[in-house]
């Protein structure tokens, strides 16, 4: 009987924009529209746009925040 415990597997640190519209579950347009306007953050490696994890998170955090100030007509 095996008692370890299997290795977490490390998230990732960067997403293509098909896994950030995922995660985000918005749409490739939505998700170029928002790098183009600085809110979503990402990296370029060659050709590709990368979007990094701390990104993912910092839009979420905007999102929400935005979200509290349209409800209660204040700052969060």
């Amino acid at each position: 009987m095996d008692t370890t415990t299997p290795a977490a597997v490390p998230a990732k640190h960067l997403y293509r924009v098909t896994e950030a519209m995922r995660l985000l579950s918005m749409s490739r347009s939505v998700i170029y529209e928002e790098m183009r306007g600085g809110r979503l953050r990402f990296v370029k490696r060659g050709r590709s746009r990368l979007v990094p994890a701390v990104a993912i998170d910092s839009y979420v955090q905007l999102l929400i925040h935005e979200t509290e100030e349209d409800i209660y007509g204040r700052a969060a």
